[in-house]
């Protein structure tokens, strides 16, 4: 019996490319390539790199020939796409969800009523690939993780959690949450670059389990080159779940210390610190943050490690490189962002006031109350409750926020209000700021932000990025 294959529906054809040289049209489905199947964008990708190719399509409904099958001999470059896109996105396939009932997960910890896509848990290497997400391993067969090492899809970021193979069972609520930490040797073994994360539950994976986690993953070296701790996040929502308890000041400074001990040992080794904590774990601790050569290039920035460092060092670097005497008018803003912030943020608020007496910030830090006030970092923050602690408040000309407070891509909160319903509320226009230093003093300084403005008008200010 002849195999059936995935079939993809093309839903753009690139001008100029070589598809549409091939006169293959929207709705025409990709059947396969060179005879073999197609499942996701890293088999496309894999049979597309060669320098001649067949491909088999079928032509789309209400396009010339509808139905018949095409079998396409294709000359090009090496590297060349063919200039397609497809109906399941970037993927090429539907993203692998998650099949655990960790003891810690966030998305367990959301009131209902939000949007849906905030529900979906995702477990799925290749998006560890192709976006940095992080995955426990639990949700990936041999032929997958074979076909991981084969296409060498690496960094893989991995949720680890703990070393201890019953202990990763309770905690990921999962029976083969054990026996999948062994897939990290295959990985090992394979040269495959790897780093790890581990999201600590007091009283749980902690103290002596978090020195076996350490222990453990650092016989990886090199190819694992870094582990994150971070703390695990408490909303309020915890109605039926695990009863877990907030770490406190002292618990922080103990988790610092036992992470730095590692990381001297481990340099002095290696050339790389490995285990980092995140930055939550400082401001709990109220410490200052380690400086930039212990991050290792600043390898788990996304996770959470070296934020603050990095904002703050860059932040300095270009307030240094604008002289004093430039024309700088008067400027009257106001700042919001989260606990965790907050304190850095207000800092570096000051220290432009104090080169720049005619600029004057007003810095609030809002408290999450749509979460708990547990949740103190900025990108957990919610329309409402700026709205809320911001009503009545001196704003100035303009109020910042940090970009990350919003949908990537949109101007939506968490909670779905958008940047014009709040703007007309507190009646003051808000400008967004990116992740570094320069955003952060480029949008105070010279308002090169992403403006949402009272009219009711999203606006994209084009000076942004220049």
């Amino acid at each position: 019996m002849e195999k059936k294959f995935k079939e993809h529906k093309i839903i753009k054809v690139h001008k100029g490319s070589i598809a549409e040289e091939m006169e293959i049209e929207v709705n025409d489905i990709l059947i396969s390539i060179n005879d073999t199947e197609i499942e996701d964008v890293f088999d496309y990708n894999y049979l597309i790199d060669d320098d001649f190719i067949t491909v088999l399509i079928r032509k789309g409904e209400g396009n010339a020939d509808a139905g018949a099958e095409w079998e396409l001999e294709i000359d090009k470059e090496y590297s060349e796409d063919l200039g397609l896109e497809f109906e399941e996105g970037g993927l090429m396939d539907n993203y692998h969800s998650c099949t655990n009932n960790c003891i810690f997960c966030f998305i367990d910890q959301m009131p209902k009523g939000m949007r849906d896509t905030l529900y979906f848990k995702d477990d799925d290497t290749r998006l560890s690939f192709l976006q940095g997400n992080y995955v426990t391993l639990t949700n990936v067969s041999d032929a997958q993780l074979d076909k991981v090492i084969k296409y060498h899809m690496c960094p893989i970021n991995i949720s680890v959690h703990t070393t201890n193979p019953e202990l990763r069972v309770k905690m990921l609520h999962n029976r083969f949450a054990g026996t999948a930490l062994k897939k990290i040797d295959r990985l090992y073994e394979n040269a495959m670059e790897m780093n790890g994360q581990v999201v600590l539950c007091k009283n749980v994976n902690d103290g002596k389990e978090l020195e076996r986690t350490i222990n453990d993953l650092s016989k990886y070296l090199p190819h694992m080159r870094s582990v994150s701790v971070v703390p695990s996040g408490v909303t309020k929502f915890r109605d039926g779940l695990y009863p877990l308890e907030p770490f406190t000041k002292e618990d922080a400074c103990k988790v610092i210390d036992l992470i730095e001990s590692y990381q001297d040992k481990l340099f002095n080794e290696y050339g790389l610190h490995f285990i980092h904590a995140s930055d939550e774990w400082y401001i709990m601790a109220e410490r200052d943050f380690p400086t930039e050569d212990r991050y290792d290039g600043y390898i788990q920035l996304e996770n959470g490690v070296g934020m603050m460092r990095l904002l703050k060092d860059e932040f300095l670097e270009e307030l240094s490189k604008i002289d004093s005497n430039e024309k700088i008018g008067n400027i009257n803003i106001s700042m919001a962002t989260g606990y965790s912030a907050y304190p850095l943020i207000n800092e570096l608020a000051k220290d432009v006031c104090k080169k720049f007496p005619q600029v004057n910030i007003k810095v609030y830090k809002i408290r999450n109350d749509f979460f708990g006030e547990t949740i103190t970092v900025s990108g957990l923050i919610t329309g409402i409750d700026l709205l809320n602690q911001l009503k009545g408040k001196d704003l100035g000309d303009m109020l910042i926020l940090p970009k990350n407070m919003v949908r990537s891509g949109e101007d939506v909160f968490l909670d779905d209000m958008h940047l014009t319903e709040l703007s007309n509320k507190l009646g003051v226009n808000v400008g967004l700021t990116g992740s570094s230093g320069k955003d952060l003093l480029y949008g105070i300084l010279f308002n090169k932000t992403e403006v949402t403005r009272i009219d009711n008008r999203f606006v994209y200010n084009k000076h942004y990025e220049d």
